[in-house]
């Protein structure tokens, strides 16, 4: 299953958690804020959080890492290009909105790496490469699921921003077109700042 807790740091922000109802296992995507409402959260439900899955830099997607991070002890996941901001307050724009945020100990994965639950290594994830809104963003797509974590790549009715460093609009359109518009029309997907939507709603929708 699939949880949606919207988070508010700075701005607010759509955090998951994949939990797998058979284990009680799971993943965290993208805490962006509130790390230690997001730990009590998982304590309460008593899942096993595996690893924390990260499609993209933005400050707004990893400001609850380290709080997670601390209580579970799990990796931090984020495509090879993460680089480029987990150091970097500028390029993941924790500079301009209050304390900067930096992450190191990453791991790094790279564009069609499959990332298993541990408790049911059938359980997977593929890596899907999508810059465009940054260097480093990724979909999190889970075949059997019918899903995808999509970060700020695509929303349901737009795009995401193109104007920060490392943003290419050419490229985050060609990443759409090429990478997420190519998965099933019937697969969810789950943004960072907008409700669920589908890619064959997407397509239909389709103006940029």
């Amino acid at each position: 299953m699939v949880v949606t807790v919207p988070v508010k740091g700075y701005f607010e922000e759509n955090a998951f958690f994949f939990i797998d109802e058979a284990t009680g296992h799971g993943f965290a995507v993208d805490p962006g804020a509130e790390g230690e409402r997001l730990v009590s959260l998982v304590r309460e439900h008593g899942w096993i959080l595996e690893k924390i899955l990260l499609t993209h830099g933005h400050f707004d997607h990893t400001g609850g890492v380290a709080a997670m991070r601390e209580a579970f002890g799990c990796p931090v996941l984020a495509h090879e290009n993460a680089k480029d901001y987990a150091q970097n307050p500028k390029w993941n724009l924790s500079v301009f909105c209050g304390t900067p945020i930096l992450l190191d100990d990453l791991t790094l994965v790279r564009d069609g790496d499959e990332i298993p639950l541990e408790a049911d290594p059938a359980v997977r994830f593929r890596v899907i490469h999508t810059p465009g809104h940054t260097t480093d963003s990724v979909v999190y797509y889970h075949e059997t699921g019918g899903f995808a974590f999509t970060g700020d790549t695509i929303f349901k009715g737009s795009i995401g921003n193109d104007r920060f460093p490392g943003g290419d609009l050419r490229t985050m359109l060609a990443s759409i077109r090429t990478r997420i518009f190519t998965l099933p029309p019937e697969t969810v997907l789950y943004s960072g700042h907008t409700g669920e939507t589908t890619v064959g709603a997407e397509m239909r929708g389709w103006r940029w």
